[in-house]
């Protein structure tokens, strides 16, 4: 049978409010996730919560989280924070993209527009050596694609030396607003501007190293950028 395109909601990732902005089609959620390069990484650390910005890669339906070994989702997914004989860790990973500031004419009805993606879930520590120079390879490459195969790979020690967590993507659920400001129509008269200013990100000029030989070009996947 062929694979569903979109993921199955849950109790969890279904929203109490603008239940509307709600999406679970795969490629709008992998599009929201390939796009960032940070998530937030929340679990439990003796009973309090924990919420830590670590890099991140996504690989089909996969999430790699970056970690030294001694990090404490690392150690805590060591120790067992999920259920079966590989316990892993329960975590909530979060990546969110803010496009515009939403101005309204009344202080309530501020908001963003933005675009934001929940995965639930046990994440467990990578200890296939494949595996782990994969998940490191498309890390490097989340980064700045086509970076991996233009730098040193990673040796035995320094393989030893960083942990790596991967997420199944099963409980996933992604939300977007977009348009302008929801004002109530008693207040459309009001002399207050109000619209949307965009937000937007790119990329400088890159600055070369101290050092860099210069006879050694700017990759052309760095000029692209």
């Amino acid at each position: 049978m062929p694979e569903p395109d979109a993921y199955e909601p849950t109790e969890r990732t279904v929203p109490t409010r603008s239940r509307e902005r709600a999406v679970y089609d795969h490629a709008q959620v992998h599009a929201i996730l390939d796009e960032a390069y940070v998530c937030h990484l929340g679990f439990l650390r003796d009973g309090a919560p924990v919420v830590l910005p670590t890099l991140y890669a996504r690989v089909g339906s996969r999430v790699y989280v970056h970690g030294s070994t001694g990090s404490r989702p690392l150690r805590t997914a060591g120790e067992g924070g999920g259920e079966g004989d590989d316990p892993g860790l329960k975590v909530c990973l979060t990546v969110t993209h803010v496009d515009g500031l939403v101005l309204a004419r009344s202080a309530f009805h501020h908001s963003l527009n933005y675009r934001s993606v929940m995965i639930h879930g046990t994440a467990r520590r990578v200890t296939d050596p494949a595996e782990k120079r994969l998940s490191f390879d498309a890390l490097v490459d989340a980064v700045v694609p086509g970076r991996a195969r233009d730098s040193r790979p990673a040796n035995d020690r320094e393989l030893a030396a960083t942990g790596v967590l991967r997420l199944d993507l099963a409980e996933v659920s992604a939300k977007i607003r977009n348009g302008p400001p929801n004002d109530d129509p008693q207040d459309a008269e009001l002399p207050y501007w109000t619209g949307v200013v965009p937000l937007v990100s790119g990329y400088g000029t890159p600055i070369p190293a101290p050092g860099l030989a210069p006879s050694v070009a700017l990759p052309d996947y760095l000029a692209a950028l």
